[in-house]
């Protein structure tokens, strides 16, 4: 099962997402999908929520974090208050969570997610899970610094 958006009750069919593979080092989702949910702004985040709360589905969970993303970028307001369902996923192994993970910690900067990116950039340093498409390790470290860049407020 995937994500609609709720969007008066109508049941609207979206193409199921991509993940990364040998032709493309990124994840390819119906962008009517995610501009539905961007539309719908604040309202959407608590079936947001309920899906990251509930799925262990990792193409699922990355499509909702990748739509979440970019309802960040969209200036959906109060991303921030989902850090303790997000924080779920703070001991994930899977490549493709940690990436949209850190990229949505560096852009939420909510201060408790700071240790748990640092834990996962040591995790993967020490037990290496090597990503067949793209290297983890540069959202988290890049999301890191942003922690610790001067503009950070606590």
């Amino acid at each position: 099962m995937y994500i609609q958006p709720v969007n008066n009750n109508i049941q609207v069919r979206y193409k199921p997402p991509q993940m990364p593979d040998a032709r493309n080092n990124y994840m390819i989702v119906d962008s009517n999908k995610v501009d539905a949910f961007v539309k719908q702004g604040e309202s959407a985040l608590p079936y947001i929520s309920d899906i990251l709360r509930h799925s262990n589905n990792e193409t699922q969970i990355t499509e909702t974090l990748y739509i979440l993303d970019r309802m960040i970028d969209g200036g959906v307001k109060n991303v921030d208050k989902m850090y303790p369902v997000l924080s779920r996923f703070n001991n994930t192994k899977s490549p493709d969570i940690q990436t949209f993970l850190a990229g949505i910690y560096r852009k939420i900067q909510v201060p408790d997610a700071f240790g748990p990116l640092v834990k996962m950039l040591v995790q993967n340093s020490l037990n290496p899970n090597p990503a067949p498409f793209f290297d983890p390790n540069e959202e988290i470290g890049g999301a890191i610094l942003s922690y610790i860049s001067p503009g950070f407020r606590n």
